[in-house]
């Protein structure tokens, strides 16, 4: 098997319950080159679980990156071991995840406390499987959130060695916030990741949090590795398009419309459906396409009132996009 090389300079985020296989196929018709992750998945899961439903992929969703949770070395190693053989092309920890459920079962950003354990994975990981292993953390837990605390964290992990971390901007805070505030309410500290670049220019740094304009992105991009882009990309899909072009000039084409995107979808889409698949568990990842622009509202809501019902078939997306476009019903590629 072959080991694609990973551009990281633009990544969309592993995010629960939204970061399927659905969603990635269709963020790949928006951005070529971008590299996608899947949610995290608990290596024990892997190891026990049903591997097909839980690391199945289509291959247009490649450069793509598996997420791994868990604590256990070992574990991981087979966990990892599995999805290189599937064929991703990275293995990424998560030591980032701030929820009580994970915390419960000793992994997440909790393991921040414990570099030396998460380099007893990353060593196992690294031993087990030839693609990349790279991690992604916080800048810190709790009142643990000096640069120092970063720094350490970094080179302990480093050491094992982990050559890249994605890392989001604000530290977790463990107790007291939901995983939702958790991505709000620490304020946003670029200026420690910046640092961390520039004093560990031997590492790959991707920045990550907060992150909605083409602005931002360039300037980040002037000062750490990559950009991964999280809710913005979910709700505002078509700003993952916007940056892939800019993060790859030389291969810059012309955006595709909305229209064009759900015409391009409907192969996959009949194909799923064929095989016993709910509308609503495809189509709810696209209710942010028209975001930003006229005919959004009319979109989303012939998508949420009709995709969920039983038999809602292709039909449901046609008719959405008629709502949006102010256009007859008609097929998309008649």
């Amino acid at each position: 098997m072959s080991i694609q090389v990973v551009d990281r300079k633009l990544a969309v985020a592993p995010m629960m319950d939204w970061s399927d296989r659905h969603y990635r196929r269709f963020v790949r018709l928006l951005a070529p080159r971008t590299l996608l992750y899947t949610e995290m998945i608990v290596a024990d899961a892997i190891v026990r679980g049903d591997r097909a439903r839980l690391l199945d992929f289509d291959a247009a969703e490649q450069p793509l990156a598996l997420q791994l949770g868990g604590c256990d070395p070992a574990t991981l190693a087979t966990a990892a071991r599995i999805g290189a053989e599937w064929g991703y092309a990275e293995i990424n920890l998560n030591v980032g995840c701030p929820s009580e459920r994970v915390q419960s079962a000793t992994f997440g950003a909790c393991l921040m406390a414990r570099p030396a354990l998460v380099a007893d994975c990353v060593a196992a990981m690294r031993a087990a499987v030839a693609v990349p292993v790279t991690v992604k953390c916080r800048i810190g837990i709790d009142d643990e959130d000096s640069y120092e605390f970063l720094l350490h964290f970094v080179d302990t992990v480093a050491a094992a060695g982990c050559d890249t971390f994605v890392v989001h901007a604000r530290k977790a805070i463990l107790s007291g916030l939901t995983p939702r505030q958790n991505r709000d309410i620490p304020p946003l500290r670029y200026d420690t990741v910046w640092r961390l670049k520039a004093e560990r220019p031997q590492l790959a740094i991707v920045i990550n949090g907060g992150i909605k304009t083409e602005a931002a992105a360039q300037e980040h991009w002037a000062r750490t590795d990559g950009v991964m882009i999280g809710r913005e990309a979910y709700h505002n899909p078509c700003f993952v398009g916007v940056l892939d072009r800019l993060a790859w000039p030389e291969d810059r084409d012309v955006l595709p419309v909305p229209a064009a995107v759900i015409e391009a979808l409907e192969p996959y889409i009949q194909t799923r459906l064929a095989g016993g698949e709910r509308l609503h568990a495809m189509a709810r990842h696209l209710l942010g396409l028209y975001a930003h622009r006229p005919g959004a509202r009319a979109f989303r809501r012939v998508i949420s009132e009709l995709g969920p019902l039983p038999g809602a078939d292709f039909g449901v997306l046609e008719a959405a996009v008629a709502a949006a476009e102010g256009t007859p019903r008609l097929r998309l590629a008649g």
